[in-house]
């Protein structure tokens, strides 16, 4: 490979090499390490295209390695990728010094793909647009996830958030942990090319807020959701009116006048029982970089931002909410929408937003500018 070639490329061409010419007399076809690894053909000629190559993620890296550290892969022609466990020490030995070049290989692709985005990023078009998803952010950039933190007084009550006890758990600090763990699965799977990382509000540093930004939770408990919401100035605002008769509502300002959506519950001998949340989603431009987004999925209890999360991740509703926001918001910078989250039991129904029923506001109104 030369010295001066993009970097972008010698990790394509050293794929590319490994297929063709890395046991003598024996060419890998694109077709056997498709069986091994469990991708398609054309993504595999993607990784190693000198045009225009993909990036491949971590996981298939180490299948590339593990795959090429022994001739055992294509034994009886079946192509597949052996246990580490069942590697001699000779070939676990390849597989490491593999590993290794690849990986590095992909860091600095990684870098330089980095590195010409924010060349190009005063004259690309901002990346808050609707895409195929709204989780998927073609762009490669980091991404952070913001949950609300659990107050103190509350993590005082749960052994395992105790950073004495043996067997401390950090993620009890998060007040949103069924969001959590769905908006990072998912993340991470429609952007293997970039870094999620997970942050309590009182953790981000400045680079933290010009990445595209994911808010999970309300105003009482993730202060970077009340802050965000201040800067970009919605007709809808949460407010926290615990003890009022009706509890906590979304207040919805419009042409028609106020308006205020309360969820639904039913006193019940041991406290209070949630019928129906209320739920916020909102997509724009970051506030801190217009190049990249913002994304708050808010309620007034954690089952309505469940709901919202589940909206866009669910796959037996997420097609069809998405294919909504594509129709109904193709020409807004930023957009949002209150909906109903309906309760059954402990279960949370994933709102379905072509139902005119479930959602009780949108922003911008249909014929605004």
């Amino acid at each position: 490979m030369s010295g001066d070639e993009p970097a972008r490329t010698k990790l394509a061409r050293r794929l590319r090499e490994l297929r063709d010419n890395h046991w003598p007399n024996t060419r890998v076809t694109q077709a056997q390490l498709c069986d091994a690894l469990g991708v398609s053909v054309p993504l595999i000629s993607s990784w190693e295209s000198l045009r225009a190559p993909k990036i491949p993620p971590v996981a298939r890296i180490e299948g590339y390695a593990a795959f090429f550290a022994t001739r055992r892969s294509i034994a009886d022609g079946t192509a597949r990728v052996l246990p580490l466990s069942d590697l001699t020490p000779d070939e676990l030995g390849r597989h490491a010094v593999l590993l290794d070049e690849l990986n590095l290989l992909r860091h600095d692709a990684l870098r330089a793909q980095h590195a010409r985005i924010a060349t190009e990023d005063e004259t690309s078009p901002a990346s808050h647009t609707l895409d195929a998803d709204p989780w998927s952010f073609a762009d490669g950039w980091p991404i952070t996830i913001v949950c609300s933190r659990v107050p103190d007084e509350h993590l005082a009550k749960i052994e395992y958030a105790n950073p004495g006890s043996p067997d401390y758990i950090e993620l009890y600090k998060y007040s949103d942990l069924d969001s959590l763990l769905d908006v990072h699965g998912h993340l991470r799977a429609a952007n293997p090319q970039s870094t999620v990382t997970l942050r309590a509000p009182d953790e981000l540093d400045r680079d933290d807020l010009t990445t595209h930004l994911v808010l999970l939770g309300g105003v009482d408990w993730n202060e970077s959701t009340a802050s965000m919401l201040a800067k970009i100035r919605l007709p809808v605002e949460q407010v926290a009116d615990w003890t009022g008769e009706r509890g906590p509502y979304f207040e919805v300002t419009d042409g028609a006048g106020t308006h205020r959506h309360h969820p639904l519950t039913r006193k019940t001998g041991d406290g209070l029982r949630l019928l129906e949340d209320v739920g916020f989603f909102y997509r724009g431009a970051n506030p801190y970089n217009r190049k990249r987004t913002l994304t708050i999925c808010n309620g007034m209890y954690a089952r309505g931002v469940y709901g919202v999360v589940r909206a866009l991740t669910d796959m037996r509703f997420r097609d069809r909410n998405i294919s909504y926001l594509r129709a109904r918001f193709s020409t807004a910078d930023s957009y949002s929408i209150l909906t109903r989250v309906q309760i059954e039991g402990r279960h949370v129904v994933t709102p379905d937003w072509t139902l005119d029923t479930v959602r009780l506001h949108e922003w911008p109104e249909p014929g605004d500018g």
